[in-house]
């Protein structure tokens, strides 16, 4: 007589654990329609952020204007706080990338802090005081719950162009080297957060361009080597006639 095997147990329901800061989406994309709807969902978050802001901005909203449910876009992030971190870190993947790309390093320590500051007033500003806003705002660390811990590392890795050239120019003499690396970053950084919360706040459009001029020659001002310029003049002169001496004996 055969005996019955007892019916296999039913296993538990997985126990929903908290998003973390940076947490990946609560499903990974399985197919290119789950890719695609993930896209979705972070452009539409990216519009709806930038025009609300983080407080004021929710599912709902978003989900209406995609046409789908709230419950279509709790399948891929687990609030809106998730679905902001990736917001901004794509947004940073995107201006880091140009920064990286475009920074002419063969040219001087001087032109390349130049390219920087402009190019970083000209990602913030480019489309509006939306993103801008949002980062700066939600960018800074106001305790394990907030964003920032979780922002605070993507602005560490779009500033490392930033702390390689600075680290450069100490290093060839054109930078002083007596300022510790991460003072000189604030010096850069700081004047230029200030000039931002400035047009957000009063949501008047500056000249990119002149201000970028002006901030980047106020900046090396303050922190070239003193001297280092006329160094360079001098030695230039001398590679200059050595030169010259040399093609009037050949």
């Amino acid at each position: 007589m055969k005996t019955s095997r007892p019916a296999p147990r039913a296993r538990a329901a997985p126990v929903a654990r908290p998003a973390r800061a940076g947490a990946t989406p609560r499903r990974s994309p399985a197919s290119a329609k789950a890719e695609q709807r993930v896209r979705d969902i972070v452009r539409v978050g990216r519009d709806v952020l930038s025009e609300r802001g983080f407080e004021r901005a929710t599912i709902p909203e978003i989900a209406q204007r995609l046409a789908i449910s709230e419950a279509t876009v709790f399948t891929y992030f687990h609030g809106k706080r998730e679905l902001c971190v990736r917001v901004i870190s794509d947004w940073y993947d995107e201006i880091t990338a140009e920064i990286a790309e475009g920074l002419p390093k063969r040219k001087s320590v001087r032109a390349q802090l130049e390219f920087f500051v402009h190019a970083h007033l000209r990602l913030f500003l480019g489309h509006g005081t939306g993103m801008c806003a949002l980062v700066l705002s939600e960018g800074r660390d106001k305790g394990a719950a907030d964003l920032g811990a979780a922002v605070l590392p993507l602005h560490r890795r779009y500033t490392a162009p930033l702390m390689d050239l600075l680290s450069r120019g100490q290093a060839d003499g054109s930078i002083r080297a007596d300022v510790p690396l991460r003072l000189l970053r604030s010096l850069v950084l700081g004047p230029m957060e200030q000039m931002l919360w400035e047009v957000v706040s009063s949501k008047k459009p500056i000249d990119i361009d002149a201000a970028a001029a002006a901030l980047s020659a106020l900046l090396w001002a303050a922190m070239a080597t003193p001297g280092a310029e006329l160094a360079a003049l001098r030695a230039l002169r001398g590679n200059v006639a050595q030169a010259l001496d040399h093609a009037a004996r050949v």
